[in-house]
Parts: C-alpha cells; structure tokens; sequence
C-alpha cells in the first residue's frame, strides 16, 4: 500500500480534496471526500475479492482515491467531474510509482466511474462504477427527501 499512501500524501492530492471540501462545505448531500473514496475503495476491493475480478490492491485504491479529485472544478466550471478526475489523475500517478499501464488502466476507469451502464462489467470501468453507486449510504441519509436521483438509484439497503 506504499503507493496508495503516497497518493494520500500528494499535495495535488492534499490540494483537491481541500478544494472539494471548500465547494461542498454546505453540501447535505453526499459528499466528495476521503470517506468516500475510501468507502468505494474498501467496497471495491471486496467485490474484487469476493468475484475474483483479479485487481491488485493499489490498483483498487488507486483509481477510488482519484476517482473524484476534479469534482471541485465541475462546481466552478460545470465540467464533467469524472473527466477531469481523469486530467488530473495521471501526474499523481506518475509521481507515485504507477506504470504507464497501470496509469492508463486506471484513468480509464475514472473517466468512465459515473456511467451507470457499465456496473455489470468485469473491468475496472465496471468496479469502480459499481463501488461508487454502492458507497452511496442512502438508507441512512437525512436529505433523502431532497435528493434528485430517483429511487431505483437510491441505495434502500446495507449490503456492504
């Protein structure tokens, strides 16, 4: 995990989950910050365990600690969060030890974690998606009522 430990300690890193934290100080709604990175990483890898996806770890945490590091800029600029997660991610990557493949695998997989489409499939894409919609604690949320996702999308139910 020394990777994913360096990840954390990033300064970029530190940077813009600090500018995530400044847009979503308000926020009643789920929020975009190191407790839910780390519950789509901890979800992810027990999916990865549990149904043999075959995902290292540091890949795992990985693309779930990156997977939303731009969502400050879709605040500011209405851009896609998941896509300039995805600009952003690479340098980070890079500075932590990941390989040129291993950055590519899992950019793609932040590029793509908010279609919904792709929860079914044995890939990262699909992982991650499908850990990010299961991190969501709908169940237990006290701005339910006011939430915009419909209520086939809400998570009605622990299962993790």
């Amino acid at each position: 995990m020394d990777r994913v430990n360096q990840i954390f300690h990033h300064p970029k890193f530190q940077e813009y989950v600090f500018q995530n934290a400044k847009c979503e100080w308000k926020r009643e709604f789920c929020r975009h910050n190191l407790s839910h990175f780390m519950d789509v990483a901890r979800i992810g890898y027990i999916l990865n365990m549990e149904e043999g996806y075959g995902f290292s770890r540091d890949i795992i945490y990985g693309a779930a600690l990156l997977h939303d590091i731009g969502r400050f800029v879709q605040y500011k600029e209405r851009r896609p969060h998941a896509l300039v997660s995805a600009e952003l991610a690479p340098e980070i990557l890079a500075d932590c030890g990941y390989s040129e493949e291993e950055s590519s695998l899992i950019v793609s997989a932040i590029a793509t974690h908010s279609d919904k489409s792709l929860t079914g499939e044995r890939t990262l894409n699909g992982l991650l998606a499908r850990a990010d919609q299961m991190s969501r604690a709908c169940y237990g949320c006290t701005a339910t009522e006011k939430c915009d996702w419909s209520d086939e999308r809400k998570n009605a139910r622990i299962e993790w």
